[in-house]
């Protein structure tokens, strides 16, 4: 197992070097050619994934995560899209972050390079694979792509296409690999892959997180959960704050940038609950005692259920008595992810935006927008909820790093 994820790691850093001074036109034409090819076998794509799905199904997986697996005509063209939009933006490779010039003549540049190969271990969604490679390629980075033993079919389609796409385009096909062994061991010996992985993005629940933590020795950047929050203001619209609370939670529940909690002001908390309770129709509601006062035989959430993203229809609830003790809950609960205020008060938006500590925070808006394609990054590798390198969603900037190019004339140091 260890010689041959070896293997495809050598490859795919001697595809890295390639890909890293492929010129834009290349690369944007492999990515066309992948998105084309996505759509062309469409039906072959959707026959594999139907096999992932019946067996997890048989397997006993829930819907929340049936519905992460699986694909459709339209996820198949969100793909293809993504992949287009993808190559319609700037290349970031050789753009000039920054320049000066010192006394002694020296000129000075930041110049924004490729990472070199990009780890992605992730679970269940074969969207992420062609989101994942496409923003490597585009950004001169090869692509270890190591998916979850649910998707395994849907994932070898995938990448299949997108390898054609790149030996079309004159590219190494190598700089999109898939690791198809998805024991728990190929993963801990993927995530030690030194030398060859560059930055690893894992894309999951808890426990893979938890995992990478412990086991994983190259550079990581952690795309976190996401107990993400919408505070109910005393100025609140409230027919406003009731859609955009019923679309933060049950438009795709399963999805990090779902909410998974809802706080109330408490002046008009009686008057806000019963239409939440109306329009969250089967979500499962869980509420402290003040919401429990106002919504009787809802089910008491304890301290877990508050620190839990439960990515389902199930939601905690808060009474608050103002916007500090909502910023109090966020900071004691959230996990830094995305987190929302409804208000029509001016004052307490720039506060809520200056004090919650969150790699996204949205007024007026759902939460579901934190996301690299509905932000104009094209598609995300990952929503990062630390704060070195990269924080929020990963687009293309965020798979690169600067590298200083110092030009002289003769210059010594004295």
């Amino acid at each position: 197992m260890g010689a041959s994820l070896r293997a495809l790691g050598q490859k795919a850093k001697a595809a890295s070097r390639e890909i890293a001074t492929a010129g834009t036109a290349a690369k944007d034409s492999a990515l066309l050619e992948a998105a084309d090819l996505i759509e062309q076998r469409s039906d072959w794509l959707l026959s594999a994934n139907a096999a992932d799905v019946d067996r997890s199904r048989g397997s006993g997986m829930g819907a929340t995560q049936i519905d992460r697996l699986g694909l459709s005509e339209a996820r198949l063209a969100a793909m293809a899209a993504a992949l287009r939009q993808v190559a319609s933006l700037p290349d970031p490779v050789g753009e000039v972050a920054g320049g000066w010039r010192r006394p002694n003549g020296l000129r000075v540049e930041q110049v924004r390079v490729p990472l070199g190969v990009v780890g992605v271990i992730y679970e269940n969604r074969p969207n992420v694979t062609s989101d994942a490679a496409g923003l490597c390629l585009k950004s001169g980075n090869a692509t270890m792509l190591r998916g979850s033993s649910s998707a395994i079919e849907s994932n070898r389609a995938i990448v299949s296409c997108l390898r054609e796409a790149l030996g079309k385009a004159g590219l190494p096909e190598d700089a999109v690999t898939l690791v198809e062994d998805t024991s728990h061991e190929a993963a801990v010996e993927f995530m030690r892959l030194d030398g060859m992985i560059d930055c690893l993005i894992p894309r999951g629940g808890p426990s893979l997180i938890a995992s990478v933590r412990e086991n994983a020795t190259v550079p990581a950047v952690i795309d976190g959960d996401g107990n993400c929050h919408v505070y109910v203001d005393k100025a609140a619209d409230i027919e406003m704050a009731v859609s955009i609370m019923a679309n933060a939670k049950m438009q795709r529940p399963g999805v990090c940038n779902a909410a998974e909690s809802l706080l109330v002001h408490a002046d008009i908390a009686a008057d806000v609950l019963p239409r939440m309770r109306s329009a969250l129709d089967g979500v499962e509601l869980l509420g402290d005692e003040r919401t429990r006062a106002i919504l009787p035989g809802i089910a008491v959430a304890t301290d877990e259920d508050f620190a839990t993203e439960f990515l389902d229809l199930k939601l905690s609830v808060a009474v608050v008595g103002d916007l500090s003790s909502a910023i109090a809950h966020i900071a004691r609960y959230g996990t830094g992810h995305s987190e929302a205020i409804i208000t029509e008060d001016l004052r307490a938006a720039e506060r809520f935006c200056n004090e919650v500590d969150a790699a996204a925070v949205l007024v007026n808006a759902s939460t579901r927008f934190v996301d690299g394609g509905e932000l104009g990054l094209g598609a995300e590798i990952g929503i990062s909820t630390q704060k070195l390198h990269a924080r929020g969603p990963m687009g293309l900037r965020e798979l690169t790093c600067l590298k200083y190019v110092v030009r002289g004339d003769g210059q010594i140091r004295q």
